[in-house]
């Protein structure tokens, strides 16, 4: 039997019945829809804007993983207002829109979008994934899954504002964390049953083990984040972050998607899972980079993949 909680926030969470809270929204709208195509450009990284991927086939991706660049740093300081590169952080976030709008075109109903973000400054504080959140469930009508917490290492300390040191004066949170913002196209669940799906010839089969899945489906991870010098990029993420994700939300031989693939994790764990990868960046740098470690990770791992 549901419990019910005589004030919000309040009592026992355990089968919580919510549906009274639920029942002050607008319910989402949710679809039947049903139509998967197969992508025709698999295992490519492309040197381009993501903000026009025409030559990925509507519904053809089964997840979009990505973290957006900030834009920061010396590297972007000569090219702010050029070339694309946004000039401002209201630019930026139309930007992240029109390429997560291309996105959802792209994948399959019921597909899933996990984008990593990091909340910005201190001065003030700037809640990036909160603007993430309402592109993609206001703008784009996307449906909001989850909000995992990504916790970098067990006892990591952050960093500590100057002036904010044992005094009430100016404390400053340190950053020990980064937020992955889940969401679907349409639908809650994949289109098309397993069954029917191998029929078809559409990929079908899990690769998660209940070890896995447990880990995975909660809303904490923890993963030592990834060293910028050894993989070359400035922002890179652990490659376990998107492996749990692929074998979260995909069936072997999916196709995976990330419209800002950089140093190539996303693809790198594609291959390392036995799925097929969609990478685009406009840096010709980066996607030679990223080129470069999908070629290695294709040398340790077969079709399915498993290390030899």
């Amino acid at each position: 039997m549901a419990t019910h909680t005589r004030e919000f926030g309040a009592g026992n969470r355990e089968n919580h019945d919510a549906s009274a809270f639920y029942a002050r929204f607008s319910s989402p709208e949710v679809s039947d829809a049903a139509v998967v195509e197969r992508c025709a450009v698999p295992d490519t990284i492309f040197c381009g804007d993501a903000r026009d991927m025409s030559v990925v086939a509507d519904n053809s991706i089964a997840l979009v993983v990505t973290s957006p660049p900030y834009f920061a740093g010396k590297e972007y300081e000569a090219v702010l207002g050029e070339g694309g590169v946004p000039a401002s952080y209201v630019e930026y976030l139309e930007m992240l829109r029109d390429v997560f709008s291309e996105c959802r075109r792209v994948l399959e109903p019921g597909g899933r979008m996990a984008i990593n973000v990091a909340n910005l400054g201190r001065k003030p504080y700037r809640s990036l994934s909160s603007d993430v959140i309402r592109i993609l469930q206001d703008d784009l009508g996307l449906l909001l899954r989850a909000e995992i917490i990504w916790q970098k290492a067990k006892g990591a300390s952050g960093s500590i504002a100057v002036g904010s040191y044992m005094s009430a004066s100016n404390p400053v949170l340190r950053d020990i964390s980064e937020r992955v913002i889940v969401a679907c196209k349409g639908r809650f669940d994949r289109a098309i049953p397993r069954k029917a799906r191998e029929k078809e010839g559409l990929p079908f089969e899990n690769t998660t083990t209940k070890e896995e899945f447990l880990a995975a489906t909660l809303d904490v991870w923890e993963m030592r984040p990834e060293s910028a010098r050894r993989i070359g990029h400035p922002a890179p993420f652990p490659v376990e972050l998107p492996e749990r994700l692929i074998h979260l939300y995909t069936y072997l031989n999916d196709v995976i998607l990330d419209p800002f693939v950089g140093s190539g994790t996303t693809a790198v764990a594609a291959v390392r899972t036995g799925r097929h990868y969609v990478g685009y960046d406009t840096d010709a740098n980066y996607v030679a980079l990223a080129e470069a470690r999908v070629a290695e990770a294709h040398s340790g791992f077969d079709t399915d993949g498993n290390s030899p």
